[in-house]
C-alpha cells in the first residue's frame, strides 16, 4: 500500500511531465501560429512547473518525522506551499487580467492566427482538465492543502486553454475582441480561486480550529467513554492536513489518579483510531465533585453540541452523566 508521501508524488511528478510537454508545444505553436494568446498560454504552464516543483519539495518535507527543532513534526510545509502557491496564482490572474485589458484597447495589435494554436488549445484543455481531476482526487484522498491548490491551478491553465480557444477561433473569425474578454473572464475566476486558498492556508498557519462537525464527532466519542461526565473545553488547532486536539474533562472526583488516568487513555486511543486527521491529543483530567461548582463553568464549545437535561451528580446542566 502506497503512504500518503508517495502517492503525492506520484501525481506531481506526473503533472511536472504533462506541462513541460504543454509548455513546449504552446510556445511553439505559438510562435509558428501567430498567437500571442498561445504564447502567454504556454508561459502560465510553465508556472505550472515551478508550482509542482514546489508541492513536490512541500510534500518530501511535511513526510518527516519530529525531530528536536520540530517537537510537532512538519506537515505545516505543505500549508506553507499552499500559502505561496495562492500567491502565485493571484500574480498569475492579475497579468493575465492587466494583459486582457491591455488587448482590448489595441484590437489593431491582436494578429489573426493560424489554425495550429487552436487545435493545440483544444490538446491543452483535455490534459489540464484529466490533471486537475487526478490531483484533487489524490489531494482529497490524503486531505493535502498544497496538493489541492495545485489542482486548482491546473483547472486554471484550463480555464486560460478555454480563453485561448475562444480567442483564437474569435480572431480566425474576425471577432478579434473576444480574445482579451475572454482572458479578463479567466482571470477573475482563477483570482477568486486563489484568494480562497491564500484564506485557508493563512488560517491553517495562525492555527485555525478543525470544522464544526469534526468538534461534534469529537463530542460524540467522548460520550461513549465510560467514566467522561462532562467536557469542559475542548481547544482545536490544524496541522497541515492533521490536527491536535486538547481536552479538559472531568470524572468522578472520588476515583484514583490511575482510574482518571485510565479513562483519559481510553479516550485518547478511541479518538485517535476513529479520526485520522487528528496526529496527537492532551486530556486533562479534574474531578467532578458533588454539590460542588467545578462543572459549572462555561464551556467552549457552542451549548447546542451538550445535552441540556442536568446532571444528578455535579447538577451540572452540559454534563455528560444525563441517564444515570
Amino acid at each position: 500500500m502506497e503512504t500518503r508521501y508517495e502517492e503525492a508524488s506520484k501525481v506531481t511528478i506526473l503533472a511536472i511531465l504533462w506541462n513541460v510537454f504543454l509548455s513546449v508545444i504552446k510556445v511553439f505553436a505559438g510562435v509558428i501560429g501567430n498567437s500571442t494568446a498561445m504564447i502567454a498560454d504556454g508561459i502560465h504552464s510553465a508556472s505550472d512547473i515551478i508550482t509542482s516543483v514546489g508541492v513536490l519539495i512541500g510534500n518530501k518535507i511535511s513526510s518527516k518525522p519530529g525531530d528536536k527543532e520540530h517537537n510537532y513534526g512538519h506537515e505545516k510545509a505543505e500549508t506553507l506551499v499552499s500559502f505561496l502557491l495562492s500567491i502565485m496564482l493571484i500574480v498569475v490572474a492579475v497579468t493575465i487580467g492587466v494583459d486582457g485589458g491591455k488587448k482590448i484597447f489595441n484590437l489593431d495589435e491582436v494578429k489573426v492566427p493560424t489554425l495550429m494554436p487552436l487545435i493545440v488549445a483544444v490538446i491543452s484543455i483535455a490534459i489540464k482538465e484529466y490533471q486537475y481531476r487526478i490531483t484533487i482526487r489524490v489531494a482529497k484522498k490524503i486531505n493535502s492543502p498544497s496538493l489541492k491548490a495545485d489542482a486548482w491551478h491546473h483547472r486554471s491553465d484550463a480555464l486560460s486553454s478555454i480563453a485561448a480557444f475562444i480567442g483564437i477561433g474569435g480572431a480566425i473569425l474576425g471577432y478579434k475582441i473576444l480574445e482579451p474578454i475572454a482572458t479578463i473572464i479567466v482571470a477573475i475566476i482563477v483570482c477568486k480561486v486563489a484568494l480562497e486558498i491564500f484564506i485557508n492556508s493563512m488560517n491553517e498557519l495562525m492555527d485555525v480550529s478543525i470544522d464544526e462537525e469534526q468538534e461534534k464527532q469529537i463530542i460524540e466519542y467522548c460520550k461513549q467513554i465510560p467514566g467522561v461526565k462532562h467536557i469542559k473545553t475542548i481547544r482545536t488547532r490544524k496541522h497541515g492536513a492533521f490536527a491536535y486536539v486538547d481536552l479538559v474533562i472531568c470524572v468522578d472526583g472520588s476515583l484514583t489518579v490511575k482510574e482518571g488516568h485510565d479513562i483519559a487513555t481510553d479516550l485518547e486511543k478511541r479518538l485517535i483510531d476513529e479520526l485520522a486527521i487528528i496526529k496527537g491529543i492532551t486530556v486533562h483530567v479534574e474531578p467532578c465533585i458533588n454539590h460542588m461548582d467545578l462543572c459549572n463553568k462555561d464551556l467552549e464549545i457552542a451549548y447546542e453540541n451538550m445535552d441540556e437535561v442536568p446532571c444528578n451528580d455535579c447538577n451540572s446542566k452540559e454534563c455528560l452523566n444525563n441517564d444515570k
